[in-house]
């Protein structure tokens, strides 16, 4: 079962967060080509693997209005899903570049940018209403790959789940209901990808588990 707390379908003028919406204004000051405001989520909604990340990257899907579109955390994992044929292209470049995900979506946790790339708990939980909603869609056999520890505890949340439970590994599987298995990687930042925490070998592995689920 879902958590009992409201679904709200994406709202691409939401301002609830004061936090979130004082800082794309200050950031929009300076890049007024930017996209600056809630990022949405990009692909099939009824597709069978839900890729959720953190947040939009300021220089990236803030910018471009896509998902882990123009910096390096979308690198690898454009890479990897049109390596397992989730993805028409290998490189996202911007929202007009004529990339299409196959059996595909991807959104985030939290919707807007927020400073220094970390939202607090409020603001996930305020944009949790979005996540769930596209969770109560998700159909019988669907993976949701969380990216990181923070989007893995908001799929959680949506559930009514604690993570004593179903701890964030990478790697780890997790049966949540007869209708999804979370799959849990550690994100594909650039911190993560250079320090290789995170190798291109690890992800594929995880996606190569993920194909498994979905065959």
């Amino acid at each position: 079962m879902l958590a009992s707390k409201q679904t709200s379908q994406f709202d691409p003028t939401c301002r609830k967060c004061r936090r979130l919406t004082q800082y794309l204004d200050e950031v929009n000051q300076d890049y007024p080509d930017y996209h600056c405001g809630p990022v949405a989520p990009f692909g099939d909604p009824a597709a069978s693997l839900l890729v959720v990340g953190l947040a939009p990257g300021k220089h990236g899907a803030n910018a471009t209005g896509r998902p882990f579109t123009g910096d390096y955390a979308g690198i690898l994992l454009y890479q990897t899903l049109h390596q397992f044929g989730f993805a028409s292209k290998p490189e996202s470049l911007n929202s007009k570049d004529g990339l299409v995900l196959k059996n595909c979506r991807i959104t985030n946790a939290v919707k807007c940018l927020p400073p220094e790339n970390k939202p607090t708990t409020q603001e996930v939980n305020e944009c949790g209403a979005y996540l769930k909603a596209e969770l109560v869609t998700c159909r019988k056999g669907t993976v949701v790959l969380a990216l990181g520890a923070v989007a893995h505890k908001a799929v959680l949340k949506a559930f009514d789940l604690t993570q004593s439970k179903f701890p964030f590994k990478h790697g780890l599987k997790h049966r949540i209901n007869e209708h999804i298995t979370l799959v849990d990687s550690y994100h594909c930042s650039r911190y993560n990808t250079q320090t290789r925490r995170l190798t291109s070998s690890m992800f594929e592995r995880v996606f190569k588990d993920i194909k498994e689920l979905l065959s």
